[in-house]
């Protein structure tokens, strides 16, 4: 039976949390409530999802056309999923806030991550709100950036010539279902220029835009629990992984649904 609501409760500082729903059983105007709670709210969070990756693709699809990270490698028989792993490393791995694929013109709308194996303690998720960081700067720093563009370019991949690796976009991205700003950054190593400013001084005002998004106070720490799925609006929020104290293997499985043609 197909259901056609969501409940959703909310989660502090932002976010929200499913309740009662298989990702298997979401009508197209369910689908359209997922899409208004990632806009608003940034990311959310579904427990308890005795799903299998066709489940968890045939999932996506509902929510627009998938992409693929050039670069990455897909699962077995699921060529749009790739895992996201610790077995295997010898060092945990290094992870800072981002933006996933943003140096493409087009950049994924929504990340979704499926929670397979799960550390005995550490590997959590956190987010950062981006409406809230663009809230919370001065009026004179709006005023001044209103109109600015960020180049946004690769890092950690290795892509054929013709492969995108840079793009420019709107350090203020306006949500295009909510309507709102926020602040579109990914980490520093893949943010190189701001439009009308000379570069040193681009860069010393992205890391402290950067900085001011993600201060600790206002961020969500996700805990991971075996069978989650947590997806998140790439287009209002930043994340990162915390690989400092994992203990155990970590293993998930992720998929980008595409962003809407500008």
């Amino acid at each position: 039976m197909r259901r056609e609501n969501i409940d959703f409760c909310a989660l502090s500082p932002f976010g929200m949390e499913a309740c009662g729903i298989s990702i298997t059983s979401m009508s197209d105007k369910s689908i359209n409530f997922l899409k208004d709670a990632l806009a608003n709210h940034g990311f959310v969070v579904f427990r308890k999802q005795s799903v299998n990756d066709a489940d968890f693709v045939r999932f996506l699809k509902q929510l627009g056309q998938l992409t693929f990270t050039v670069g990455e490698t897909p699962v077995i028989d699921q060529p749009f999923l790739n895992t996201v792993s610790n077995i295997g490393r010898d060092r945990p791995s290094k992870s800072v806030f981002h933006t996933d694929t943003s140096y493409v013109a087009q950049p994924p709308a929504f990340t979704a991550l499926r929670a397979l194996t799960i550390p005995s303690s550490g590997g959590e998720t956190l987010f950062s709100n981006q409406y809230f960081a663009y809230e919370t700067l001065p009026q004179l720093v709006k005023e001044k950036f209103a109109d600015a563009k960020v180049l946004h370019v690769i890092s950690g991949l290795t892509l054929g010539k013709d492969q995108e690796k840079q793009s420019w976009h709107p350090l203020f991205n306006r949500h295009p279902i909510s309507g709102r700003l926020a602040l579109f950054l990914s980490t520093p190593e893949r943010c190189q220029a701001i439009s009308g400013i000379v570069p040193r001084e681009a860069d010393r005002v992205i890391r402290l835009l950067y900085k001011h998004s993600i201060r600790k106070f206002r961020l969500y720490r996700h805990e991971w629990q075996q069978d989650d799925i947590v997806i998140w609006d790439n287009r209002c929020t930043m994340h990162r992984a915390d690989h400092s104290k994992v203990i155990g293997d970590r293993v998930l499985h992720r998929g980008l649904v595409l962003s809407e043609a500008s």
